[in-house]
């Protein structure tokens, strides 16, 4: 098929395009470079620097799918300045959209997120919890979703969103590098790469078995083999809403032990207070995803911080 990955030249973004090549696509990678690196773009991709907004610059009739990565996607920057999100997020999406319909365009796969549930007080997370977002960013996602069950149902699209919880790992060359790092697993890595002295855990006393928060980790290249499920199954005038997961919860502490572990370093860490708004514990279902996708991850903690960590070192970053 004749791809366009939007926001390819990002972390998940280049992940899911190299798999895509792998599979014989034709893949045009769009992306405006505001955090994403023009090296992170696969060999074999085009590549265009353009801005969602302009899509109808760069889709043509002859596209079979749209894989939508590009976002902004800080949530405290998202509450400092809700403007950029709904600018980005949601007028950007709509742009794109609204170029997808005018050149007959069929399948369309989005990057939503687990930020779309809020706090829900059951685990684990099911696609039928009322998203119910507290920030600006998820809220702008959850809108990017209500628009494409509109026009899936209006317009005949066959669109797939996949709300992930937390991504970790690496493939090859292709892995995790923001500007400002708010993820668990890299920022422990940074201790053995010697950017950092000391670990931070934030909240030893929730009510889980050690005491530290739990969450749903899943390897990158588990989470693009969805993406490209979702992307042969798309059927015309259908929106499919997945959530994607392990299944299980690992603690703070687990993820400690594992990089521990993997890096042989000692990792010291330093004890703090919970954080506002950071639940005990967030953990997907993905049983939808299993029988109707066929999906479900096959690496576990241990491979996502080891394939980080080989990706830290190899990357000097």
């Amino acid at each position: 098929m004749k791809l366009v990955v939007t926001g390819g030249a990002g972390y998940i973004g280049s992940v899911v395009t190299s798999q895509l090549l792998d599979d014989g696509h034709e893949v045009t990678v769009v992306d405006d470079l505001s955090t994403g690196h023009r090296d992170a773009v696969p060999d074999g991709a085009q590549f265009v620097q353009a801005r969602i907004h302009d899509a109808a610059d760069f889709l043509s009739p002859d596209v079979d799918g749209v894989l939508h990565f590009a976002a902004k996607s800080l949530v405290g920057e998202s509450v400092e300045k809700p403007e950029l999100y709904w600018e980005n997020n949601v007028v950007g999406s709509h742009a794109l959209l609204e170029a997808v319909r005018g050149h007959g365009i069929e399948r369309f796969v989005f990057s939503s997120t687990a930020a779309c549930y809020g706090e829900p007080d059951v685990s684990p997370i099911t696609e039928d919890v009322t998203p119910s977002p507290i920030n600006p960013y998820g809220h702008s996602k959850l809108a990017v979703d209500m628009m494409l069950t509109d026009y899936a149902k209006a317009h005949g699209l066959g669109a797939t969103s996949l709300r992930y919880f937390n991504v970790g790992g690496a493939r090859g060359r292709f892995g995790e590098r923001h500007a400002i790092e708010t993820h668990l697993i890299p920022n422990l890595l940074k201790v053995p790469a010697g950017q950092r002295d000391r670990a931070a855990v934030f909240g030893t006393d929730y009510p889980t078995p050690d005491g530290t928060a739990v969450r749903d980790y899943l390897h990158v290249v588990d989470l693009g083999r969805a993406h490209l499920l979702a992307l042969a199954t798309s059927s015309p005038g259908t929106h499919r809403i997945f959530n994607l997961g392990s299944g299980t919860g690992y603690s703070v502490n687990d993820v400690l032990a594992a990089c521990r572990e993997v890096t042989g370093h000692e990792l010291p860490a330093d004890e703090h207070p919970r954080r506002p708004g950071d639940p005990a514990t967030l953990v997907a279902s993905s049983a939808r995803a299993l029988e109707q996708l066929g999906w479900q991850p096959e690496l576990g903690l241990r491979e996502i911080v080891s394939d980080a960590w080989g990706f830290m070192q190899e990357s000097g970053r």
